[in-house]
């Protein structure tokens, strides 16, 4: 799918993914500081992704890590600093959630911050299990 807004496009074609991009955003976050770029690689490869693009080079990023029929965790929603502060965020999202392949499934994510932009979309915050290590699915609590 691709959808358009001013001099932006958003697909969902996983090959036009711009890596080097994508890795650059992803890389300038506090939750993929340090994911390596053989990860990120297979993260896209295993999901349906979302690029952002102004005029033909990429500038946002999102994925839905999912089964198409029962969950899909919404995560890596990623705009880049200089085309923050004009809804794009709000318009990647939203166009994420109503993503045809989703309509069925339980959506889920987690963030540090950016608790209201997700809350007008109809997300409550929750509590989350998690067994492993990755720092970016749950934060561990404090043991002090």
């Amino acid at each position: 799918m691709q959808w358009t807004r001013d001099e932006y496009t958003l697909t969902d074609d996983t090959q036009r993914i711009d890596l080097d991009a994508a890795c650059a955003l992803l890389q300038s976050t506090y939750w993929a500081d340090k994911r390596p770029r053989e990860v990120i690689t297979k993260s896209i490869e295993h999901s349906l992704c979302f690029g952002l693009f102004h005029e033909g080079t990429q500038v946002g990023f999102a994925r839905a890590v999912t089964d198409y029929a029962t969950f899909a965790w919404i995560c890596d929603v990623i705009i880049s600093p200089e085309h923050r502060g004009d809804g794009l965020g709000k318009w990647l999202v939203e166009c994420v959630i109503a993503h045809p392949e989703l309509q069925d499934c339980t959506q889920l994510l987690r963030t540090k911050d950016a608790h209201t932009l997700y809350e007008r979309f109809g997300f409550t915050r929750s509590q989350c299990m998690r067994r492993g290590n990755s720092p970016d699915l749950c934060p561990l609590p404090s043991s002090t």
